[in-house]
């Protein structure tokens, strides 16, 4: 029934959009930790003091493509936005936060802005859910049921495949 309404069709390609943002750049992290891995990856490691930096680089980069590529397709939903949230608050606690005494409240937050928004950006895909243009979703085989005003109507999860009410 969201997918069918122009409100729910939105909200639809809204959340698409969103995980689609979300996991571009958690992908490019990655990428970028791999072709620069002094400046991005075990080197800015062993420069904000994080242990084991040859292997907690590399380590960080491998979660942020794992559970990045599935953000873009909506696949595991809960468990790769739960490891992702991980990694990005250990992002803005490591790199961000230190940042706070030396710098100051502004330059901070200009320095943390994309974190922040991969943060909340995170929070919003979870909170109401992938949404049905994602394999999760297309994945499910029961329809939605619901009752309106003593009629039982059904619906299917994924988008484009809605089920018309029974007669």
């Amino acid at each position: 029934m969201i997918a069918s309404t122009p409100h729910g069709t939105q909200n639809a390609w809204g959340l698409l959009l969103l995980r689609v943002m979300v996991g571009w750049i958690f992908l490019s992290e990655d990428v970028q930790k791999r072709l620069q891995p002094a400046f991005l990856g075990a080197g800015r490691f062993v420069k904000i003091g994080i242990p084991a930096p040859k292997f907690s680089g590399p380590f960080v980069g491998m979660v942020e493509i794992l559970y990045g590529w599935p953000r873009v397709v909506g696949l595991f939903t809960v468990f790769s936005t739960i490891s992702l949230l991980i990694d990005i608050i250990v992002a803005i606690a490591t790199t961000k936060l230190v940042e706070l005494g030396p710098l100051g409240f502004w330059v901070t937050i200009h320095d943390a802005r994309t974190d922040f928004c991969m943060f909340f950006g995170l929070v919003a895909i979870v909170l109401p859910g992938v949404g049905p243009m994602s394999v999760d979703e297309c994945s499910r085989p029961e329809p939605l049921q619901s009752t309106l005003g003593g009629v039982r109507l059904r619906f299917s999860r994924c988008h484009g495949r809605e089920s018309s009410p029974p007669r």
